[in-house]
This record gives structure tokens, C-alpha cells and sequence, in this order.
């Protein structure tokens, strides 16, 4: 089969140096940031980080939930939000709905169980369970179907920082909602994780391209210390 598309362009660049390209040569203005933010840290749970358990894992940067504490550690410390997600669904898997059709077996979605290992928060995660919100989504975007958006309205939150994985799926969904409903959006690069490069990178080009202010972390750390 021939797949159409002779008017794309095709330079031979891989996604990786497309990225730092973009990245270094902005072709959009920036959000920016807002007067004050949240950390939606989006299932950092073990059926995705934990590589010596389960094949579903990926990792990218290997300092991502190290990033990713630092940043909800401030972010708390300011009196700013902090919320953790993770996908898990009854013992049937009913609640997963057409999305899990795609897939049987023990490593499909909706084997996801509550409660299980692989639903349950890697505990190198540092949340605080009084602090911060923890909410169980069953879709890709944190915003769907969860709290969220009202949670950030009634806290007054005007940014809204994603992190997480994979950044192909649900950090990309979420950062979609996030601009959709209005808020500034801001992926920290090594707070993100995917199975691939090449959907890694082409995905945040993508964000930083039409949805989001891709950054480094210590952009995140540097405001937050400022704030």
C-alpha cells in the first residue's frame, strides 16, 4: 500500500532533532506564566514507570519523578496545587469503555484493576495524601470526567503544568484540555516520559508548536523559587 502525502514535507530529520530545532528557533509566542499554577502530575503509576515490573513501563529521562517531586515540593510549599492522577478500572474492566477494545490480556488497559500494583502510584512519587488531590481518571486527559477543572477554577489557578506519561498520550491529551479550557500551559521536558523517541519528541514539537510552553524543568524550579 501507497500512502498519500507527496505535498508533506520530508527532510530526513529525525523527531529528535526536529524538536531541538523548534525548540531553539520558537515559531509561536509563549504563554507564559500566569499568576499562579498547578502541577497535574499526570500516572505515575507502576504499570508505566516501574521497568522491572511490568512491560507497559517506559522511561525517558531517568530523573523524571526526581524532576517531578522538586517542582510539586515548591509548587506545595507555595501554597500551590498539586494534583496526581492514575487510570484504574473495576474487576470487569467495563468502565473502560470502547477505548478497551483495542486489546485483550494482562497487559491490556483495562487489566488496570482497582485495586492492583499496577494502578497503585510508584511510591518514589512524593505525595503528600493530605495536600494534594489524587484522583482515578479512565481516559487519557486528566481533565476528563475528574474534578479538575473545577478544582483549578476554585483555587484561583491561571497555569497549569503537566508532567508525566506518556507524553504521546495523556500528557499530550491534558495539555490539550488545559489551553482548551483556558488555562496557560507549560510541559517540563524531563518530566516527561514515552515508549518511543520518536513519539516522544515529535509530540512535545508538537505541543510546543500549538498547545503548550515546552521548557526545561529548571524554568519551572527557577519561577517557583521567584514566587
Amino acid at each position: 500500500m501507497t500512502i498519500a502525502g507527496t505535498k508533506m514535507i520530508c527532510d530526513g530529520r529525525t523527531s529528535r532533532e526536529i524538536f531541538a530545532e523548534t525548540l531553539a528557533n520558537p515559531v509561536r509566542r509563549k504563554f507564559g506564566f500566569g499568576s499562579k499554577l498547578a502541577i497535574v502530575n499526570v500516572d505515575f503509576q507502576n504499570a508505566y514507570t516501574r521497568l522491572d515490573e511490568f512491560v507497559t513501563a517506559y522511561e525517558t529521562d531517568p530523573r523524571q519523578i526526581e524532576h517531578t517531586n522538586t517542582i510539586s515540593r515548591l509548587a506545595r510549599q507555595k501554597g500551590m496545587p498539586v494534583i496526581w492522577t492514575h487510570v484504574g478500572y473495576r474487576d470487569d474492566g467495563a468502565d473502560c469503555g470502547v477505548w478497551g477494545t483495542r486489546a485483550d490480556g494482562p497487559d491490556a488497559l483495562q487489566s488496570i484493576t482497582i485495586p492492583s500494583r499496577r494502578h497503585e502510584l510508584d511510591e518514589r512519587c512524593d505525595v503528600d495524601h493530605v495536600a494534594d488531590a489524587v484522583w482515578v481518571k479512565r481516559m487519557a486527559s486528566a481533565f476528563f470526567e475528574t474534578p479538575l477543572n473545577s478544582f483549578l477554577r476554585w483555587h484561583q489557578v491561571d497555569t497549569v503544568v503537566v508532567t508525566g506519561g506518556s507524553t504521546s498520550g495523556c500528557v499530550r491529551a491534558t495539555a490539550v484540555d488545559a489551553v482548551s479550557h483556558g488555562f496557560r500551559t507549560i510541559v517540563p521536558i524531563e518530566t516527561c516520559a514515552d515508549k518511543h523517541e520518536s513519539f516522544h519528541f515529535a509530540n512535545l514539537t508538537d505541543m510546543l508548536i500549538k498547545y503548550a510552553d515546552v521548557e526545561p524543568v529548571q524554568v519551572v524550579v527557577d519561577w517557583l523559587e521567584s514566587h
